[in-house]
């Protein structure tokens, strides 16, 4: 697929109200979806077969949040904005960002979600205390997955 029909498809996204756009070409497609502000494009090649697309992130952050109702402790959610590999630290053998009982403010760095090897650092939109992290350093986060748990102050 022609890199300047993505890099267009990108643009109408972003000047759009649409999260998400999906085109078959022959056996090619691209999915190009917004999280937040930004938008990514994921180009596909499927030769010989049919291509399947993945569950949305819409369809992700739902059966999410379903989950996460569940069994969250109260308190606010710090959700994962994107897919990616959680590193509590800035750097391996570096202390965390925060810890169990920490008090944070409002864009007080929590921590980075590694994607497409591009480090991303995640903030606090609350104040308050850090009551529980529900992620292990080096694991791999969904879009929509809950982080952290602040008991706001």
């Amino acid at each position: 697929m022609d890199i300047r029909k993505v890099k267009k498809l990108i643009e109408l996204l972003e000047e759009s109200g649409i999260a998400e756009i999906e085109i078959h070409e022959g056996e090619e497609s691209v999915r190009v979806s917004r999280h937040g502000s930004a938008a990514h494009a994921v180009v596909q090649a499927a030769p010989g077969g049919p291509s399947v697309a993945p569950a949305g992130p819409e369809t992700q952050a739902r059966a999410a949040a379903t989950a996460a109702r569940e069994e969250l402790p109260e308190g606010h959610v710090i959700r994962a904005p994107m897919v990616g590999i959680f590193y509590e630290s800035p750097a391996p053998g570096r202390a965390p960002f925060v810890e169990l009982g920490k008090s944070v403010r409002a864009g007080d760095v929590l921590c980075v979600i590694e994607a497409m090897k591009i480090m991303n650092q995640i903030e606090a939109d609350v104040a308050g205390t850090v009551s529980r992290i529900l992620v292990r350093n080096g694991e791999p986060v969904e879009y929509g997955q809950p982080l952290f748990i602040i008991r706001e102050a």
